[in-house]
């Protein structure tokens, strides 16, 4: 997020940002490593097999089954608020919801009424890949946003818990014990510094933090003009998104009988969750394993993926792999759900979704 400064400097210093000059460098990279392509064109091959997987459940809206209590299953356009009434208070940061009309003045107070102190997260109510969510340190950085965000959205306390993980989780309704099945490590977007390089110059030299440079230099220009100390690590981006810059790495060897009784345990206070990944801060893998000191940041559902496939390097025909298991999964838990009366959305209920969740990103991308 902007440093207050920085905020002051937004409008009036973008001729003086830091833009890069290797575009072709990082279109390059973008090729050639597919954890970086458009959503489409990873999942473009999976189409006929969404039509087989419609026609073995009866419904090209099956998954909107596989978690009964949760709008649209969890694929797209579900409003967070109303998942976080389904987690228990002991898992969830304080989260306060909000009109966008409202003044930074009444918002801090309802904030601080409720024990919420800077710095806090704030995020759209319904959300779309990291869009408007970030860490507010100051009442400008509060103010700033508050002229942006045109959506309802959400305050939550920031929790500064030294773990990020996203664990993917399934069970089938009329079983006792699920499977973790996906465990994925989020390593912030972070330059580390050698006491002579700007934050700019060692974004350049990094080919993940290098494709963030012109949007971090427009956002904080005092950021990156910054020189850090040689050795010190200096966080770019503090929210866990891919498309932000995160680094996701493979942590599936943390599965273990212990983690599943864990999200067994968790799983089953949340009515109607079967199929999803969790994605949270907790302050060690101790407590991980012992489910303490576990915040749950998101719950995705039958959109989710298993994260660990955008590990750098991993092969995507390993990621497909982890892709066909899941969606696989997913038809099954569904077509369970069915048999026990949970129905799928009509056709009509599933393409009116679709049209608002169209119409709500359109609406967005035009503010």
């Amino acid at each position: 997020m902007l440093s207050a400064l920085s905020f002051l400097h937004l409008k009036h210093s973008k001729e003086n940002s830091v833009k890069p000059d290797n575009q072709k460098s990082i279109f390059r990279i973008k090729l050639s490593r597919w954890e970086y392509w458009p959503f489409w064109a990873v999942y473009w091959p999976f189409v006929p097999y969404w039509v087989w997987l419609s026609l073995r459940s009866k419904s090209f809206f099956f998954f909107t089954a596989a978690n009964p209590e949760i709008e649209f299953g969890g694929m797209l356009g579900e409003a967070k608020d109303k998942i976080y009434d389904l987690i228990p208070d002991e898992f969830l940061p304080k989260t306060i919801r909000f009109e966008p009309n409202i003044s930074s003045s009444e918002l801090l107070e309802t904030l601080n009424s409720n024990g919420i102190i800077f710095p806090f997260i704030l995020k759209p109510n319904i959300g779309n890949r990291g869009w408007m969510v970030e860490k507010i340190s100051s009442k400008i950085e509060l103010e700033y946003y508050l002229t942006e965000i045109k959506v309802p959205f959400l305050a939550q306390e920031f929790i500064d818990y030294s773990l990020e993980l996203g664990v993917f989780y399934h069970r089938l309704p009329n079983e006792k014990k699920g499977v973790v099945s996906s465990v994925v490590m989020k390593e912030l977007l972070h330059v580390v510094g050698d006491g002579k390089s700007t934050v700019a110059q060692l974004m350049t030299d990094s080919s993940r933090a290098k494709m963030h440079l012109e949007t971090i230099s427009e956002k904080d220009p005092i950021l990156v003009n910054y020189i850090p100390e040689k050795g010190e690590k200096k966080l770019i981006v503090p929210i866990g998104n891919h498309c932000r810059g995160t680094k996701f790495l493979n942590a599936n060897h943390l599965i273990t009988d212990q983690l599943t009784q864990t999200f067994d345990h968790i799983s089953k206070q949340i009515d109607g969750f079967y199929f999803g990944r969790f994605d949270l801060r907790c302050s060690s893998i101790e407590d991980l394993y012992q489910g303490k000191n576990i915040k749950i940041m998101e719950l995705n559902g039958s959109g989710a993926e298993p994260a660990h496939i955008y590990h750098p390097g991993r092969s995507l025909w390993k990621g497909y792999r982890d892709i066909k298991y899941h969606l696989d999964r997913l038809c099954d838990i569904s077509i369970a759900n069915k048999k026990e009366g949970v129905s799928y959305y009509s056709t009509w209920q599933g393409l009116k979704a679709l049209l608002e969740v169209r119409s709500y990103n359109r609406s967005f991308r035009k503010n």
